[in-house]
């Protein structure tokens, strides 16, 4: 890890948002549902084989619970691992990930 590398000081959710303080005094808020439909696991993205096809999960139910969020841990200096109130728990999104998201906001 590199001394210039920004991490994640502290995290909130509020309402439908997962807010992020960053060590760069930066924050950045992320609507829940922005952060689900980009999961970056291998049943919700899809994994490749060794020919290069991508390989989804079946469809996932639709609910209120999809979207609820229980709460998050950090991954190692690199990530967080949320938890929703269906019960994925899979999907690991890095920072750059969890930056992109909150500027595509």
């Amino acid at each position: 890890m590199s001394d210039k590398q920004i991490q994640i000081n502290d995290t909130e959710i509020v309402n439908d948002l997962l807010l992020i303080q960053w060590s760069d005094k930066t924050d950045s808020a992320i609507p829940l549902t922005l952060l689900r439909d980009n999961c970056p696991c291998a049943s919700c993205a899809g994994e490749k084989d060794a020919l290069g096809n991508i390989h989804v999960g079946p469809p996932q139910q639709m609910t209120q619970q999809r979207y609820q969020l229980r709460g998050v841990q950090p991954v190692g200096y690199y990530g967080l691992r949320p938890f929703w109130a269906d019960g994925h728990s899979t999907g690991i999104y890095t920072h750059d990930l969890l930056k992109k998201l909150a500027a595509d906001n």
